[in-house]
């Protein structure tokens, strides 16, 4: 790997942080890929004891219509899943159930997020799986050999997944990573974990969880506009829905002078609220994906749940990627880890950008670019980003474990 250091000036004083929150359509659409391939790749490790070629990457939700009054709210036509990806449907003659494996697991995690959801009723699942490989089979003598691309997506045994010979990078791709985070940063995720924690909730169901908030910092002055939604079934008129919204607004500044001390905070929510025409953000389930909303993987969050304006960022989707050796999902969690590391070794702020090459082996970048606010150690890179590295599986374990997250 080349590794390439500089030193640049602390970040100024000026942030726009924006975090979708856990019924956000986007993030609804990554959680949904990720927990499919999750459930393929379990399904995988345990039935084959190796995860078979998949990726759900391009996943995406179709809203879907909704009648609310205040006391009451129903769906009207169902929230539509698009499953579109890739999914091997089988290792040499076991046959993977990969349309019930799916169904199940778009409709489980559904419910689990929107728990006022009839998920018989309420949702469409729309399979869209192909099995046909990336360019690169040429056809002729080769056709048969072990691991070719011919067998990409139809194994005979275990032995004709390429990556169990030598694991490479599936594309050209770069993930990137920093530490430690902003003020408006740790406000932005500590707020929306606050309102959609299950604690918060159980106090207070009148509070849906397609929470949006946008962050601005100038210096001392913080600003936050925050959406919030309520359900409609906890809320019988409009002076009981004013009155959430500001207990969201009071809870909303506390939280945030815990948070950042000092700052100069204001807050502002539903802004869209318009009382007497009665347009309100007022819900049936708690999300916008009831009502003609779509959600698309890779449209929310980054991979460490932020959306920060002046911070470098990667456009991959990296929920529903295959986790054994997709860089696009890999790398971006990687850089991560080696930024938070270099930063407790050095208390420096730190960006960290690994770049790959098609082809190359995976756990060595053909480029790792590193951006310090002290003095830039190429050496010191090199020896974390190689250790992060070495250790991939320990991310797999967490990835199917649910224990890190992907958006």
């Amino acid at each position: 790997m080349k590794v390439s250091a500089v030193t640049v000036p602390s970040a100024p004083g000026l942030e726009l942080v924006e975090r979708k929150g856990a019924g956000h359509p986007d993030a609804l659409a990554d959680g949904v890929a990720e927990a499919v391939s999750r459930a393929y790749s379990t399904y995988c490790l345990e039935h084959f004891g190796a995860i078979l070629h998949h990726n759900t990457d391009k996943t995406a939700l179709l809203g879907g219509a909704a009648e609310v009054t205040f006391g009451a709210g129903r769906l009207t036509a169902p929230i539509q899943v698009l499953v579109n990806g890739r999914l091997t449907p089988a290792l040499g003659g076991h046959r993977i159930p990969v349309d019930d494996l799916v169904d199940g697991t778009v409709r489980a995690f559904l419910g689990d997020a929107l728990p006022l959801l009839d998920v018989d009723h309420d949702i469409e699942v729309r399979r869209r799986i192909s099995t046909a490989s990336s360019p690169g089979a040429v056809h002729g003598d080769t056709d048969q050999q072990e691991a070719g691309r011919r067998f990409w997506f139809a194994p005979r045994t275990i032995d004709d997944l390429a990556e169990r010979r030598r694991m490479f990078a599936n594309d050209t791709s770069a993930g990137v990573g920093y530490a430690p985070y902003s003020i408006a940063e740790r406000l932005a995720l500590a707020v929306e974990r606050h309102l959609t924690s299950p604690g918060f909730l159980a106090a207070h169901p009148c509070f849906g969880t397609d929470v949006k908030l946008m962050v601005a910092r100038n210096e001392q002055d913080i600003s936050l506009t925050c959406c919030v939604p309520q359900i409609a079934a906890h809320t019988p008129d409009l002076d009981t829905y004013i009155a959430h919204r500001d207990l969201a607004r009071q809870t909303v500044l506390a939280l945030a002078h815990d948070i950042a001390p000092g700052h100069r905070i204001t807050v502002a929510v539903n802004t869209r609220d318009d009382e007497a025409r009665r347009e309100l953000y007022l819900t049936a389930t708690g999300s916008s994906i009831e009502s003609g909303d779509e959600g698309v993987v890779g449209r929310g969050n980054r991979a460490n749940g932020l959306i920060s304006m002046f911070r470098p960022w990667s456009a991959e989707g990296v929920s529903g990627k295959n986790p054994v050796y997709h860089v696009g999902k890999l790398y971006n969690l990687a850089a991560q880890r080696a930024a938070e590391q270099l930063y407790v070794l050095t208390g420096q702020e730190w960006a960290i950008a690994l770049v790959s090459q098609s082809g190359r082996d995976l756990d060595d970048p053909w480029q790792v670019l590193a951006q310090t606010s002290g003095p830039a150690e190429p050496r010191l890179v090199r020896q974390v980003v190689t250790s992060v590295m070495a250790d991939l599986d320990a991310l797999r374990t967490e990835l199917l474990a649910g224990k890190l997250a992907t958006a």
